[in-house]
């Protein structure tokens, strides 16, 4: 019988402008100023990622779905929720 097979996506580094994500062997920086929803969550939820297909992200604790693509090439994907201030 085989094991369920599962996409890894780990947060690697924080700071207060960003924070990078890996995914496979690519590392991807997510900017707070692209994504402003991310920029209260605490280093838990940030952290507490999911990757459930290859270009679907999820933050379970903030109820967040991105897709990989967004984050790679965000002008593509211009913001349409405002920020959470």
């Amino acid at each position: 019988m085989h094991g369920t097979a599962t996409l890894a996506a780990e947060v690697t580094h924080v700071s207060p402008h960003c924070f990078w994500l890996l995914i496979g062997d690519e590392e991807l920086v997510v900017p707070f100023s692209e994504f402003p929803w991310l920029r209260k969550a605490t280093i838990e939820q940030l952290t507490d990622v999911q990757r459930p297909t290859a270009n679907h992200l999820y933050w379970p604790q903030l109820d967040i779905d991105l897709s990989v693509e967004s984050i790679r090439r965000p002008a593509d994907y211009p913001l349409v929720s405002a920020s959470a201030d």
